[in-house]
Parts: structure tokens; sequence; C-alpha cells
């Protein structure tokens, strides 16, 4: 597979092919997921729960993704990577350039970072210096304590409003993604198709251009034994990783997931 860069992204939004993302934290994965033809490997602060057993990704630090991204960087081949900016590393678009700046420098290709259109300066920031930026929407891990918990985002029609225009907004300011995790479906299709700009979901539908899971939810790995009702376990009748791998991207493809049974 060439090399996929954001060109090829915007091209796969374009012609309606589905994208296809999956978390990677080591250079074994990377290289497996790679090969496997997922085109987005996320290098997520997902990591402080499923590797570092903290119970949210908050503990995450700056040195703590870059160390990953560096392993992910030397295992994969040709994938894009997106690498986050973990909690509090980008409270001021100053910041947020140090922080980018290691990362895209341990073989990031974009940041993402959480939030809204309050983010909208650090973006342009960001991208006038240089670094491509994914905003996350919707439910954001790192705001979960100002959230209240895990919970769907914009059931309410105010909630959802605010959430199409801050897409809009980002998108303005410059954003090259967004990503719109445990929303409504017909929120996240309206939000899809109000931007240009490729949208991936997590528990947001099949509308959105591509999707997401963390590679140990699609592996049906959990401390706790329970799946977030978005996620489809992939061992199930693969005989082995690689295709398991293989089946999720194909799935993806073929718009068979996420199913009804996986959305809100």
């Amino acid at each position: 597979m060439p090399d996929v860069t954001l060109t090829t992204l915007n091209k796969l939004k374009q012609n309606g092919e589905k994208i296809v993302c999956l978390t990677a934290y080591d250079a074994t994965f990377a290289h497996l997921e790679s090969q496997a033809g997922v085109e987005v490997i996320l290098v997520g602060d997902s990591l402080g729960m499923v590797l570092q057993g903290h119970d949210s990704t908050l503990p995450v630090t700056v040195e703590d993704m870059v160390y990953h991204t560096r392993s992910v960087r030397r295992g994969n081949a040709g994938a894009f990577i997106m690498a986050d900016l973990p909690f509090m590393s980008y409270a001021t678009p100053d910041q947020a350039i140090q922080s980018s700046a290691q990362l895209m420098r341990a073989g990031a290709h974009m940041v993402k970072i959480e939030g809204a259109g309050w983010l909208a300066p650090t973006v342009t920031s960001l991208v006038r210096n240089g670094v491509p930026v994914c905003v996350h929407l919707g439910l954001t891990p790192q705001t979960v304590n100002v959230l209240g918990g895990y919970k769907v985002q914009g059931r309410e029609e105010a909630q959802a409003r605010a959430l199409v225009d801050d897409a809009s907004a980002l998108e303005a300011a410059g954003a090259s993604m967004l990503l719109l995790e445990c929303v409504p479906s017909a929120l996240a299709d309206e939000i899809t198709r109000s931007v240009r700009v490729p949208v991936i979901g997590i528990g947001a539908g099949s509308g959105t251009d591509g999707q997401v899971l963390v590679v140990h939810d699609l592996l049906g790995l959990s401390i706790s034994g329970r799946l977030p009702k978005f996620v489809k376990n992939f061992m199930i009748g693969a005989p082995d990783v690689p295709s398991a791998l293989r089946n999720y991207v194909d799935a993806v493809k073929r718009v068979e997931f996420p199913a009804p049974e996986h959305e809100f």
C-alpha cells in the first residue's frame, strides 16, 4: 500500500470510500495494522487505560505519547499516523505548539486535540506552524469529569446545534479532520455532510467518512470484561489476530460495521 497522506484521505471522502482507523501503541501492532489495510493509525491517549491500567486518560503525559509514537513509527508500513495531545498539554496555543513539535518529531503526521469551537485559535496556530490537526468532538474523555461520566453527547437540540456549529468553525480554522465520539447517528450524518474534511466516527453510526476503534476492544480484550455498545469483537470467528484486523478493515469498507446495534 502506498504511503497514506492527507490527500489520500480527502480523496477517499470525495469518492465515498470509508476510511479505516485503529489505535496502535507499539511497533508490532502498527506493522500488523498497516499491512492489513488500516489507513490511519491513532496513537491514542487511551493507552493510559488499556496499557497503563488507569481509570481514565488523564494521567498520560507528553513523554508517554512521544515514546509510543516513536514505537509505532518504527513498525508502520505506510499508514497515516495521528497522535493524541494528552490532558493539559495544549491549554494555550504556545503550549500546543511545543507539545505538537515533540509528537511530530517522534513520527506523527497529525495531532489530535479534544474540545469544541473554542479550540479554533489553537488549530489555526498549529496549522500555521506546519502541524495538521484533527479535533475530537462529542464525548471527549479528557473532560470526563466535566461531562459527569462517559455519556452520549448531542441528544438535546441545543447541544446538537452547538456541535454542528463547532464543526464548521473548526474546519474554517484549519482542522484537516474531525473525530466524533458517542453522538447520535443522525447528528453525525449531518456534521459529516456539512464539512469538507474527513469525519471519523466511534459510536457515531455508519454515516461518517470512517471508523476508529481501540485495538484492544476490537480483539475482545477488556480488564472489566465489558465492551462498549459501539464495539464489535472481531476475534470471534477469526483464526488469528491478523485475520481479525483484516475482517475489521473489510467490514468498515463494506459499510457492514458499525451495524444498527452499535449506534446511538
